[in-house]
């Protein structure tokens, strides 16, 4: 069994309320999520998060479950959107979204077994 240490980053819209695809589980792998941080990078407005997780093997398939939702980040902080880890199965997604364009960034590191 392989491990793989990855990270990642997306720049959180509104898009519509659906959110911005930030990580996908890939096929045949087991993903820990270790670490979700958002932070808000305008000077000087607050923005409100939103993350998710959608469970690919759920019933009913694509269950959404809520990490977090409208919780405000004051301009110039950050948000830890985990406490503990998060087991992933392929095919399962993160999603974040913002109620502002362009003020929040999601960070992510996962540790992926293939």
């Amino acid at each position: 069994m392989a491990n793989t240490f990855i990270n990642f980053g997306k720049a959180l819209t509104y898009n519509s309320g659906n959110g911005i695809l930030c990580y996908t589980c890939p096929a045949a792998t087991i993903a820990i999520v270790l670490h979700l941080q958002v932070a808000n990078v305008d000077g000087t407005n607050s923005a409100d998060v939103s993350v998710h997780w959608t469970d690919d093997n759920g019933t009913p398939a694509d269950t959404i479950t809520r990490l977090c939702r409208t919780i405000p980040v004051p301009a110039n902080t950050s948000l830890s959107v985990l406490t503990g880890k998060l087991v992933l199965e392929a095919g399962d997604t993160i999603v974040g979204v913002a109620s502002a364009d362009g003020d929040l960034e999601l960070s992510g590191s996962v540790l992926e077994m293939s």
